[in-house]
């Protein structure tokens, strides 16, 4: 399995929006930037990523799974970007700030931290336990 996390504006679409689509979750269109789109591709069914509210909040507040592996954005005319379905797996008992991901050191190398504007990034199995614990799961 690898891990991720998806970044979203709360007032475009937030975590309770997530949480709202169920089971059948939601396609993760909209993204427009190369590199987020060989992460995108790269997503394989059953991997999780972190939720994270940019902008607003700037916190990690859930964790999603991948329901189905990337196919071509409907909402790209250039027909040159692709989607992942997304669904909402739980929430963190305890959303991580951006914050407290840069005040710790172990976290330095991050892509939350090198590549802050990257809006699908990879997450690696240590960064993962460390954010996990940091949120009370």
């Amino acid at each position: 399995m690898n891990y991720w996390l998806v970044k979203s504006e709360p007032s475009v679409w937030s975590w309770d929006q997530q949480v709202a689509k169920g089971a059948k979750g939601e396609a993760w269109t909209g993204v427009r930037n190369y590199t987020a789109r060989i992460n995108l591709v790269n997503m394989k069914k059953g991997d999780k990523a972190f939720f994270y509210h940019s902008n607003e909040g700037k916190e990690i507040v859930g964790i999603a799974e991948i329901i189905k592996e990337a196919y071509p954005d409907p909402t790209d005319k250039t027909e040159k970007f692709v989607c992942v379905d997304i669904k909402a797996d739980k929430p963190l008992k305890t959303p991580v700030t951006m914050a407290a991901i840069k005040a710790d050191k172990k976290l330095a190398d991050m892509a939350l931290v090198k590549y802050s504007r990257l809006s699908v990034q990879p997450v690696t199995a240590e960064e993962w336990k460390l954010v996990c614990k940091m949120g009370g799961m």
